[in-house]
């Protein structure tokens, strides 16, 4: 008699993954782990080399010169924007992602990924009622994957609220039906291009479509596929009312990427928000996955933005423990 795996061997990888998931009492198997069982018990430079930064931060520099800085302020990888290379990623030729790639490469750093995925686009919508505004979002999503990967990235950040929000006459329950039908279609396109997507929860004041972790969970896990994960943002989390360092170990299993700044909208240590808790939880889980700067309220200006952000943050990560 077949093994329960042996009798799934010939699948797809991704029907694979989820009929091992029912093998295995229906736990979901993670694309890529980020959690790892090294100890230390120092919580100086426990998490050096994890910290990264969004590339809109640094505004109109030029790549080279926001790059260049970004690594000298101690980032080991950038999220970027697409729109600070192109409002539409398809208009983006080989050589330039090439370009961008390499200048990344020369100042030592990684691009991790995309966030911001639909800003400043036209005709793109998660949610949306009408289903060929639906498909073109889903071919987008495609784009948007062989976009990351020519940059060497393999997450794309589904933050976007105006491009998620619940028009009127949609229901919830709607929403969340053609939100995952978007997402199943982006599906082969994603895997091929190794990229996970992962939903962010945002604020009740930004969106009214997945505002909070237990929302996008709720499109997770309708879509069921390892492909499709979880991303964390602080100023997300402390709009709900349930400790942040909770939220986090709540949905560890899901959680692929972790975004940090202050509830004000700008980076970590520039407002009230302590962040020893937060990384003292997710050094307690033993996460490995990147932990990206990025703010909404540039005012302090790009270069106290990255520099006393990451300064903050090594500080706290000193006041954790084993």
């Amino acid at each position: 008699m077949k093994s329960p795996v042996q009798s799934i061997l010939p699948q797809s990888r991704r029907q694979f993954s989820k009929a091992l998931g029912v093998a295995l009492g229906g736990a979901m198997i993670p694309s890529a782990s980020v959690f790892s069982q090294t100890k230390k018990t120092d919580g100086a430079g426990i998490f050096d080399q994890q910290f990264a930064i969004c590339n809109e931060t640094f505004r109109d520099w030029p790549f080279e010169k926001a790059f260049a800085f970004a690594a000298e302020c101690g980032y080991k990888a950038l999220e970027v924007a697409p729109f600070t290379v192109s409002n539409d990623v398809r208009d983006v030729t080989l050589a330039k992602r090439k370009k961008v790639h390499s200048q990344a490469e020369a100042a030592g750093l990684k691009i991790l990924g995309l966030h911001w995925l639909l800003s400043r686009t036209k005709g793109f919508h998660l949610t949306s009622a009408d289903r060929d505004e639906r498909k073109r979002t889903a071919a987008y999503l495609g784009d948007l994957a062989r976009f990351c990967a020519d940059l060497g990235g393999d997450k794309l950040i589904f933050g976007s609220p105006k491009q998620r929000d619940l028009r009127e006459g949609v229901t919830k329950e709607k929403g969340l039906e053609y939100a995952a039908e978007v997402v199943e279609e982006a599906l082969p396109a994603l895997e091929k291009a190794n990229v996970t997507l992962a939903f962010e929860p945002l604020s009740p004041r930004t969106t009214n479509f997945m505002s909070t972790a237990a929302g996008a969970v709720e499109l997770i896990d309708k879509v069921n596929d390892p492909r499709c994960r979880l991303i964390l943002d602080c100023l997300a989390m402390s709009t709900e009312g349930t400790p942040i360092p909770e939220i986090i170990r709540k949905y560890k299993n899901l959680t692929v990427h972790v975004q940090v700044n202050d509830p004000n909208a700008q980076g970590p240590g520039f407002g009230d928000l302590d962040f020893v808790p937060i990384l003292q939880e997710l050094r307690d889980l033993k996460y490995k996955g990147w932990i990206s700067v990025e703010v909404f309220n540039y005012k302090p200006g790009p270069e106290r933005l990255a520099k006393e952000s990451i300064e903050y943050l090594k500080k706290c990560q000193a006041k954790t423990t084993a």
